[in-house]
């Protein structure tokens, strides 16, 4: 028999993916699916971190700039669905809140690596997911270097850049605060205007559209839920708060005021 468009999909086993614990309150599909919808943009994002890291260590800037431009494409999907949330009423969420239970977006593995690989690591976000059948996945994105590491890289060895070797080497796990050499050195291309500040400039994109995506789930809660605690044991609104206006790539932030 010739494959399906359902087959090829899988369709049996998206579309059986849905299960409300709450048949009769209407909004809850429509809660799941956002979230699946989330989960699966997030892999596609893990996808095209990876594939960038290919293009960076090949030095082949032209394919890095494409694939940085779509995942820059994917976050602002992620943002916009958002419109769609905000269709469900605090009071329509309420209606089967409580069945979550213990359920939270703070238990998603997968944006726990991507913040890994964009550089927001800590310690805690490890001992949250010992007993993920995933966890193996998350431990090596907490080891490995980050997407502004492998920046850096292919600014130094396909675009001769002499960032310093103890910033090259340095203990990946540790989050990296930005460093004034480095900033000197990219605040040259800035003003030599080399053709590297294009991709420099993406980067920048997209630590600005994971930080818009923040300000954007955190403003869903606190007109959701408003104050009160997250489920899975989460602080809800103050932790989510908490993780706003926190910059990955700091040292492209930090010379915009000797530009």
């Amino acid at each position: 028999m010739d494959m399906t468009y359902g087959d090829y999909l899988q369709l049996h086993k998206i579309l059986d993916a849905q299960q409300p614990l709450s048949p009769e309150e209407h909004d809850e599909t429509l809660f799941i699916i956002i979230h699946q919808t989330y989960e699966l943009w997030f892999k596609q994002l893990l996808h095209e971190s990876n594939f960038l890291r290919v293009h960076l260590q090949a030095g082949k800037e032209s394919e890095a700039l494409d694939t940085l431009h779509r995942m820059l494409v994917i976050l602002k999907t992620l943002v916009s669905q958002a419109d769609i949330l905000e269709t469900m009423t605090p009071i329509s969420f309420y209606s089967f809140r409580t069945r979550l239970q213990q359920a939270s977006g703070f238990q998603s593995l997968q944006f726990r690596r991507l913040e890994c690989q964009l550089g927001q690591k800590n310690p805690r976000t490890l001992t949250l997911f010992t007993a993920h059948p995933a966890f193996e996945s998350l431990s090596h994105d907490y080891e490995a270097p980050t997407l502004y590491d492998a920046l850096l890289q292919f600014l130094s060895q396909h675009m001769g850049v002499a960032i310093p070797v103890d910033i090259l080497q340095r203990p990946y796990s540790q989050p990296y605060t930005g460093d004034a050499r480095v900033q000197d050195l990219l605040l040259t291309l800035y003003r030599e205007r080399s053709p590297r500040v294009a991709l420099l400039e993406r980067y920048v994109d997209l630590d600005e559209g994971m930080q818009e995506w923040r300000y954007r789930h955190v403003k869903i809660v606190e007109r959701t839920i408003g104050n009160v605690p997250g489920t899975g044991g989460s602080a809800g609104l103050a932790y989510l708060r908490a993780t706003l206006f926190q910059p990955s790539f700091v040292d492209l932030w930090a010379l915009r005021s000797s530009l």
